[in-house]
């Protein structure tokens, strides 16, 4: 959850979101395939990872999806809403490792009486590495005048 409510007029186009650092282990993807039904064994089985040639076990792309979900709901806070959100899977990342959400403004408009900020978002891994580029529209709410 966002400390504080940004609204439509704090953000210009080119600002920074606040990043999302997550560190995900092996035991959190057991329990994502739990919870989304994906128990393909790249996600928690090192030796069949490593025989289909991935370097070892590797997130679930849905889980970096969240993540960069997560990113888009904390920043629009608890009085704005994530309208859109698309990624796409660029490169593999690893329990174990630090991984990184961040994002930038590309567009502030209004349409159909909401408030609208389009982003371009992404996930990089701990060499500062692109791996799951993105974009989202959140719907940020205004100060009453």
């Amino acid at each position: 959850m966002a400390s504080k409510q940004i609204y439509f007029e704090d953000v210009e186009v080119g600002s920074e979101i606040p990043p999302l650092e997550k560190e995900p282990t092996t035991q959190q993807l057991v329990k994502y395939a739990g919870a989304s039904g994906d128990f393909y064994q790249i996600h928690y089985d090192k030796d069949f990872a490593i025989k289909n040639n991935l370097p070892g076990v590797i997130i679930h792309g849905a889980l970096k999806n969240a993540f960069l979900g997560q990113l888009m709901t904390d920043f629009a806070g608890e009085l704005g809403w994530l309208r859109k959100l698309s990624v796409q899977y660029r490169g593999m990342d690893q329990p174990g490792s630090k991984v990184v959400c961040k994002g930038r403004i590309t567009r502030k408009y209004v349409e159909g009486g909401d408030h609208l900020v389009d982003c371009e978002i992404w996930l990089e891994n701990s060499k500062g590495e692109k791996t799951t580029p993105g974009s989202a529209t959140v719907v940020l709410p205004v100060r009453n005048s």
